[in-house]
């Protein structure tokens, strides 16, 4: 692997769809409140698609823009990575529906459902392809379309109110300098013995004879499970002890942070996670309030959101940290 090369954010993009939920809007489907959904989460709100839009499609406005920012053409991109685990169909994965729509031609297209830990699993693969010299310029993006899949009633409203719909995009590439942009560290885990905390068991080969029966599907087997009290503690642990670890590879300290991105899954534990870590408010910037947990794209949408605030200029040192389903978890430091 080159020493010579290092992975600049060139473009950042984002979409959201039009489509504003409240939490006052979920009162009418299911028994809620508003008051209940902030006090154990922060959101307040959240976006979800048309019955027209599929997951690709946030995809590709995200990736537009992206691709806009970066002052490169769209032919220009010689590999698209998707994190995503909603995709448009069962297989095959949002990236070669996006590269379709993109009008890519026969570039690679890679698939990584890592949930919600999928976009820093993203960021340290093509950190990895870009210094090994094979592609110079990679699209990386993390789309969520996750509302048509959630049990929009009662019996799903442990899970139901906190995700959103969304897709966020960077375009990354070769920068020969040695210092400026760059990846500076990662940190990667996973642990499958948690695999079924936080998971979504149908339609899935594990279940008997068939991976989709009725009573399966009466069952609602099919909506997203997960055990709320076990993912809060292992998150806080998890996210708390990688952003420790990159700070040690890189041999820098929390000080040294202009901005902390953490997965947006519960402002509750992005608090503790910023209590554990010693962090001042203005280190750490959340969007859960507004976006609602959108899996793979939190990060790169919290990424555009934090610019448009002003708080990320060129030169900046931040970290991205992410838990979620596998259960799987990791950190990147960058500099911008």
């Amino acid at each position: 692997m080159s020493d010579a090369l290092n992975t600049k954010i060139l473009g950042v993009g984002g979409y959201l769809p039009e489509n504003k939920v409240t939490n006052f809007d979920l009162e009418e489907m299911m028994d809620t409140s508003d008051e209940w959904i902030k006090q154990r989460t922060g959101i307040e709100s959240r976006h979800w698609a048309t019955d027209e839009q599929s997951t690709s499609d946030l995809a590709l406005e995200a990736s537009i823009e992206a691709i806009q920012n970066s002052g490169l053409k769209k032919e220009d991109i010689d590999f698209i990575l998707v994190a995503s685990c909603s995709g448009d169909a069962d297989f095959p994965g949002v990236s070669c529906f996006l590269q379709a729509k993109l009008g890519l031609g026969t570039i690679a297209a890679l698939e990584i459902k890592q949930q919600c830990s999928g976009f820093v699993y993203g960021m340290t693969l093509a950190d990895s392809l870009i210094k090994s010299g094979l592609y110079k310029n990679i699209l990386l993006v993390g789309a969520e379309l996750q509302s048509k899949g959630l049990d929009k009633t009662s019996r799903g409203r442990n899970t139901s109110v906190l995700f959103g719909d969304g897709a966020g995009a960077f375009v990354l590439s070769a920068n020969p300098e040695l210092d400026g942009p760059r990846v500076i560290a990662s940190d990667l885990h996973a642990d499958g013995r948690h695999a079924e905390e936080l998971w979504i068991p149908a339609p899935g080969c594990a279940l008997g004879s068939s991976r989709m029966t009725q009573e399966i599907f009466d069952q609602g087997m099919h909506f997203p499970y997960m055990n709320g009290k076990v993912v809060f503690v292992h998150a806080v642990k998890r996210m708390s002890e990688t952003v420790r670890t990159v700070l040690d590879k890189a041999k820098m300290t929390s000080k040294e942070i202009d901005l902390f991105l953490f997965h947006q899954a519960n402002l509750r534990i992005n608090q503790k996670v910023g209590e554990m870590l010693e962090l001042d408010d203005a280190q750490v910037h959340n969007t859960v309030q507004k976006f609602g947990n959108t899996t793979a794209a939190t990060i790169p949408l919290g990424f555009k959101d934090a610019m448009e605030a002003g708080k990320i200029k060129r030169g900046d040192k931040l970290i991205f940290a992410a838990f979620g389903s596998g259960f799987t978890w990791g950190s990147v430091i960058i500099e911008y």
